[in-house]
């Protein structure tokens, strides 16, 4: 009989976006042989798709779930983004009606991580409700710098989960904040404990199979204190009213200064 789920893989995903598929399916075997109490659960909006990954998730020897779900968004949306919120949304509720689970770890399928994610994540978030992994982020087609609240590794506890819903939100000017601001923003609301760090060792995978890895390391001063939340709440807030990403822009400002420069980013390699 299989062990009890404690923790469950979440991962949205679309067809587009599966470029990496098989090795992602790969690491997330690994991840369950050493966690075996875990389940993998996908959420796509594709009928198709979620009959092959039914599928492909028997022939790997993956314990999961695949979730079928739809997008609700406004008239005026356009943006993906809805339907990486909505996935979320899904598998948190999945997780909530289905499952005695008691943390949610959700994760990017274009990224591979250390086969011991779920240790490590667990371990760190002890005494928080929810706790951050950083990596090397994807801005158009350049690699962006490391981000320390994205959503592609997160944990978060049942309680939280139980609290807190997944959302994202999109201006009629075309501007959006994805789902992972919006979660950093209610998390602060209802003052969650939350951990931030770069505590898993990743890889973030491009289509054409270029990817950015990174190893454990210390946060510097500078970006530790860039994301306190006295810094953060102030400008997610102004970004909601200004219905514009202004992290975002101080990001790609503060990268472009880096690289008139000539700085590297710390510990990040290519693969080709």
């Amino acid at each position: 009989m299989s062990e009890p789920v404690n923790v469950v893989v979440g991962v949205p995903i679309h067809r587009a976006g599966a470029y990496i598929l098989d090795r992602f399916l790969a690491n997330q075997r690994e991840i369950q042989q050493k966690y075996p109490a875990s389940e993998l659960v996908f959420a796509t909006v594709e009928d198709d798709f979620a009959d092959e990954l039914d599928a492909m998730l028997v022939s790997a020897g993956i314990r999961g779930q695949v979730l079928r779900y739809k997008t609700v968004k406004p008239a005026h949306a356009r943006s993906r983004a809805w339907n990486i919120a909505c996935g979320r949304e899904a598998i948190r509720g999945y997780v909530l009606s289905q499952t005695s689970a008691q943390y949610l770890l959700c994760l990017d399928s274009d990224m591979t991580f250390d086969p011991a994610v779920i240790e490590i994540m667990e371990r760190e978030i002890q005494r928080h409700d929810a706790v951050f992994s950083g990596y090397v982020t994807k801005m158009g087609p350049k690699w962006g710098g490391l981000a320390l609240t994205a959503g592609g590794c997160c944990m978060l506890t049942r309680s939280t989960v139980e609290r807190l819903i997944f959302r994202c939100i999109e201006f009629r000017n075309g501007g959006f904040l994805y789902d992972d601001t919006m979660l950093e923003l209610d998390l602060m609301r209802a003052r969650c404990r939350t951990r931030k760090g770069f505590f898993v060792s990743t890889s973030h995978y491009r289509l054409e199979g270029s990817a950015r890895h990174l190893h454990p390391q210390r946060v510097g001063m500078v970006k530790r204190m860039a994301n306190t939340t006295i810094v953060r709440y102030p400008l997610i807030r102004c970004s909601v009213m200004l219905e514009r990403d202004i992290p975002l822009e101080l990001r790609a400002v503060l990268r472009g200064l880096l690289d008139t420069l000539g700085r590297r980013r710390p510990q990040a390699s290519d693969e080709c």
